[in-house]
């Protein structure tokens, strides 16, 4: 550890647990076992994102759906990958595909996006729930995905945002333009750079740059007593670097994803789900968030996990027999 770092005894040791049993518990469901997946009382009752955060799945609906499923046009790719995580919802998006056929620019100029998306959001959930998106009337429509829809026309439409994403020269590069866009904060342009980065698009190094979310910094804040003044990038960072150390050291046996280790968003997304955690585990331990909203369902339909290609990651290995 870090000199200028102090970890909180116990909470520090649970980041790591956590990364490890809830990758083993993506491995038992993989392999077809049978709940409950963890001996873990909190892992059987509560609901947790997996270890890698491309293995969650809105993520991997997005990866094999959107982003691989379609158009090799970059541009088009880049429109898919931001409607989709705009809107959340695989749901929504097969209902807009089967009302419009390929979603990409060209079917977007034809106009009718917005009726369709009233109509979806009439008729039940619009939106998912893992992001909260910025709502304001940034483009002056009262309902959010008339914004939404407005904010993609200007990216891809209009100023020619979506040309100099394009070519953006690295991952924080990437963000900064994301970030720059009305109605995107610090949070949605990191978890957007990252999509994108999904894609053939782009192919940075996703260890070059991370942003922490607000859970993340909540995570933060309950695994270290000190930061010795180092920001939450510079911690993630040393968590993604010293990750098989702290694995060996406590005697995990992490099993990584395929040959792939964790990368920041996922150090990243660890600390957040490390602060739900210990709201049950350390209840003590003081945060504006003091429950875990969503209870551990199985889903009926077991998921076909895809990776990035370019990633070489292989589980064929895991899968039930």
């Amino acid at each position: 550890m870090a000199t200028t770092l102090k970890p909180r005894p116990g909470v520090f040791e649970t980041y790591w647990y956590f990364a490890a049993e809830r990758q083993a518990i993506f491995f038992r469901r993989l392999k077809g076992e049978n709940p409950p997946y963890s001996r873990d009382l909190i892992f059987q009752r509560y609901k947790f994102c997996n270890s890698y955060r491309a293995s969650d799945r809105v993520s991997q609906f997005l990866i094999r759906s959107v982003i691989y499923g379609a158009t090799t046009d970059p541009l088009d790719t880049l429109f898919r990958i931001f409607l989709f995580r705009l809107l959340n919802r695989p749901e929504s998006w097969l209902e807009l595909e089967r009302r419009v056929g390929q979603v990409n620019l060209q079917t977007f100029a034809e106009g009718n996006y917005a009726t369709i998306l009233q109509e979806i959001k009439e008729s039940g959930v619009l939106y998912g729930n893992a992001f909260i998106l910025c709502a304001n009337k940034a483009f002056g429509f009262d309902e959010k995905h008339r914004n939404h829809l407005a904010l993609l026309e200007h990216v891809f439409c209009k100023s020619g945002s979506g040309q100099a994403l394009l070519k953006a020269p690295s991952l924080q590069e990437l963000f900064t333009c994301l970030r720059q866009l009305p109605l995107i904060g610090d949070f949605m342009a990191y978890q957007l750079a990252i999509d994108f980065n999904y894609s053939e698009v782009f192919s940075f190094d996703e260890n070059d740059f991370t942003a922490a979310g607000p859970g993340a910094l909540r995570g933060i804040n309950k695994c270290f007593e000190d930061t010795g003044g180092h920001d939450a990038s510079y911690i993630i960072q040393w968590m993604c670097e010293n990750q098989a150390k702290e694995f060996q050291r406590q005697g995990l046996g992490f099993q990584d994803l395929g040959g792939r280790a964790l990368h920041a968003i996922d150090c990243q997304g660890l600390f957040c789900e490390t602060d739900k955690y210990c709201r049950v585990a350390f209840p003590d331990l003081q945060s504006n968030r003091v429950r875990i909203k969503t209870v551990f369902s199985p889903q009926p339909v077991p998921v076909a996990y895809f990776y990035p290609p370019k990633w070489g990651v292989n589980l064929e290995e895991y899968h039930k027999r």
